[in-house]
């Protein structure tokens, strides 16, 4: 049997490289969804997202896997995980048409946070009193970034914040389920769930693509999506989660060079201090949950 790889200094290196990659990955998706939506009903980029994800998964590990890739102990959770993130992923890309990619990447990081706040109310977990603080510093922040009333209006303000609580159950069901199910085999139900229930839905909203390079754009979503998650995988197989999880709110960086490289966007003072209490708050909190082994340090955005 194959030996799990070891957390060498190599391979911790190499792990926070493809995570980094990941990261800009993940930069390069969100500001071509914010961007095309302009053009093409965001239903058809999250068809093309989970598309992509599911032909590519299948083409690439099918043959090497074999019937053990979508062999699973659990098929109705690996639908109900699917279906989750096809809503974050809904969610998310609506959310890019009115927010900013930066101040929507820095919001995404209070995930961790509030699968703090979930496994005390619902799980009954005990959380100490630090915890519970930079529980409420990170939605502090978060509200410093939404400014309810300000550039955001009425119920759009809303949409990121139901996104993060949708992603926190989703990252409680994974690690529940990463106990007995295999990386790859979820990363293939995903992709399948996702493109099979978006395909139902896409007659409603489907228009003709206006030009070729708004069907590149909407290839970019896809292909962006299936290699940041499949970096993540390989990120996460060789290096703690304790190490990674710094570097995982460099994509709030990559973002913001993003959203001012393609929409001239700049953050304002106090987007700039909340996204700031965000990382600090989100940062603690998921180096404390890594070095407890409880639940996955994993707050990259749902893409």
């Amino acid at each position: 049997m194959a030996q799990p790889p070891r957390h060498t200094p190599a391979q911790a290196a190499l792990g926070i490289g493809f995570l980094i990659l990941a990261t800009a990955c993940f930069a390069v998706l969100d500001t071509s969804v914010k961007y095309v939506g302009a053009f093409v009903p965001v239903l058809m980029a999250v068809w093309f997202r989970y598309v992509f994800h599911a032909v590519l998964v299948t083409a690439v590990m099918l043959p090497v896997r074999g019937r053990g890739l979508v062999r699973t102990e659990h098929p109705r959770f690996q639908l109900l995980r699917g279906a989750l993130l096809l809503t974050v992923s809904a969610l998310s890309f609506v959310a890019l048409q009115y927010m900013p990619v930066g101040e929507f990447t820095a919001i995404v990081m209070i995930t961790p946070l509030v699968v703090t706040l979930l496994a005390a109310l619902f799980l009954r977990e005990r959380v100490p009193p630090l915890r519970w603080l930079l529980v409420v510093g990170g939605f502090a922040g978060a509200l410093l970034v939404v400014q309810p009333g300000g550039d955001v209006i009425g119920w759009a303000s809303l949409l990121p914040l139901v996104m993060v609580f949708t992603y926190a159950w989703f990252q409680i069901l994974t690690s529940k389920m990463a106990r007995t199910e295999d990386p790859m085999t979820m990363h293939f139900y995903t992709g399948w769930v996702g493109a099979l229930v978006s395909s139902l839905m896409l007659p409603v909203v489907w228009q003709t693509i206006p030009d070729m390079a708004t069907f590149a754009i909407l290839c970019l979503i896809g292909l962006m999506g299936t290699v940041g998650h499949f970096l993540l995988i390989l990120a996460f197989q060789r290096t703690p989660a304790s190490t990674l999880t710094p570097y995982l709110y460099g994509q709030i960086g990559f973002a913001m060079f993003c959203g001012w490289l393609v929409f001239g966007h700049v953050p304002g003072r106090w987007e700039l201090i909340g996204i700031a209490l965000i990382v600090l708050c989100g940062a603690t909190a998921s180096w404390l949950t890594a070095r407890d082994r409880r639940l996955p340090a994993d707050a990259h955005p749902p893409e």
